[in-house]
């Protein structure tokens, strides 16, 4: 795959040596770091191009393409060799999502789908891309680890991905993966997302009664961070953590690498710049995302107020959860959001919802959700599943129309609100002949 890098950078120079650039990129935190990757890449080589950034790739986008322009697509597009093959321009396309057809003659792609090699995410791919096109752009490597973490790509490094941790210098600590790990770790039991635990999640006092229970003080008034515990103090939160909390999360779940990046001239923990990327994408502020990743100054309290207000935005929609049309089976949960939820978030209630103990293992969680005159579907699989969720939701939509993409155990497609009746029918249909092979 390498080797095609390489190959892929010096067709990427020929074709643009005369003709402006288009770059469209995903808007969650793997297409942002991409986006910002490729924004500097191509700012350093003193390239015309633009930038879009989208929740999804509709049809409508790719047809008002500008056709003079040479067409750069990161973390998208797979999907939609359909529409692509009608462009009369130059295409390459940089990605990781699983490819469903025949590759058009007038795109050029680079997909680890494609070759027998480890998972990289698009910021990955946009890395290695950036690298060939000059060296100078090693200095874009923390990206590409922050886009890992953020499409959570962490748990099985490859050759290739160890070779992009030497080029960011990058401290990577074995231990409890809750987030801020360079923050008290008081704060880190209160605010998780990750976990829940009753009467400590929420409660200042009681994370602290908490860690008082199982021997874990403070030191002058404060609370050490994760990367500060001890051997013994780490294996005494996992213990509690374990016994207390209501998720069907393991021990496994919570050990992991702790990926550490210099970022605006502090120690910071990569998933949490990774939740503050994507909550400026959730807000539609992908401009304000990028000159986050670009360390930009005026950036940063701008980010922490988006950050805020995010949370806050995840909390309402867990609480309208009750209210919500629903339509549930042994093997899968419909939730129609409608216009209760922003599109935007559905996503990630999807998630939060398989995550939590309420329901068993290879059940299927959807989630739908309003924009305008269009419906955003995310689906989700509940623990480890040989189900390909993606492939379901292909399936409805190639009946009913509309755009899909996605992964084995984390999909999304956008449908005209006109078809939600019929997409519901092909839907629960497909569920409960696909879901009862499982």
């Amino acid at each position: 795959m390498l080797k095609a890098i390489k190959d892929f950078a010096y067709q990427f120079l020929k074709e643009t040596e005369n003709s402006p650039i288009k770059v469209i990129s995903h808007h969650d935190t793997d297409g942002i770091t991409s986006a910002s990757i490729i924004t500097m890449a191509l700012q350093r080589l003193d390239k015309e191009f633009s930038l879009t950034v989208v929740k999804q790739l509709e049809e409508s986008t790719i047809k008002g393409l500008p056709e003079d322009h040479i067409i750069l697509f990161i973390d998208l597009a797979s999907n939609s060799f359909n529409y692509l093959k009608e462009l009369k321009t130059k295409v390459f396309i940089l990605d990781h999502h699983e490819l469903i057809s025949e590759i058009p003659e007038n795109v050029t792609i680079i997909n680890p789908h494609l070759f027998n090699e480890e998972e990289i995410s698009g910021a990955g791919l946009a890395y290695l891309f950036a690298k060939e096109l000059s060296e100078e752009n090693t200095d874009l490597a923390y990206l590409a680890i922050i886009g890992m973490v953020g499409d959570q790509m962490d748990k099985n490094i490859g050759k290739i991905y160890n070779q992009i941790l030497k080029d960011a210098s990058i401290d990577v600590k074995k231990g409890i993966t809750l987030y801020p790990a360079t923050r008290p770790l008081n704060k880190i039991l209160e605010y998780s997302s990750d976990i829940f635990i009753p009467e400590v999640t929420g409660s200042s006092e009681g994370a602290a009664v908490f860690l008082r229970e199982i021997g874990i003080g403070t030191i002058n008034g404060k609370y050490k961070s994760i990367i500060e515990l001890n051997e013994e103090e780490t294996s005494k939160l996992i213990t509690a953590i374990t016994v207390h909390r209501t998720d069907k999360g393991s021990i496994e779940d919570l050990i992991g690498n702790i990926f550490l990046i210099s970022f605006f001239s502090r120690l910071e923990d990569a998933r949490q710049i990774s939740a503050m990327i994507n909550s400026c994408s959730r807000l539609g502020e992908s401009a304000t995302a990028i000159s986050f990743c670009l360390q930009k100054r005026n950036s940063k309290e701008k980010v922490d107020s988006i950050y805020t207000k995010h949370k806050q935005n995840i909390v309402k929609a867990l609480n309208s959860l009750p209210i919500l049309k629903r339509i549930e089976r042994e093997n899968y949960l419909i939730i129609n959001a409608e216009d209760k939820i922003k599109d935007t978030l559905i996503g990630t209630i999807a998630s939060i919802i398989s995550n939590s103990k309420e329901y068993p293992q290879g059940k299927a969680i959807i989630a739908m959700a309003y924009n305008e005159d269009k419906i955003k579907v995310s689906a989700r699989m509940v623990g480890k599943s040989e189900r390909n969720i993606r492939e379901l939701l292909n399936s409805v939509i190639e009946i009913v129309g509309g755009e899909v993409g996605g992964h084995h155990a984390a999909a999304g497609c956008l449908i005209t609100k006109e078809k939600e009746s019929e997409f519901l029918e092909e839907l629960k249909k497909k569920l409960e002949i696909e879901l009862v092979k499982v």
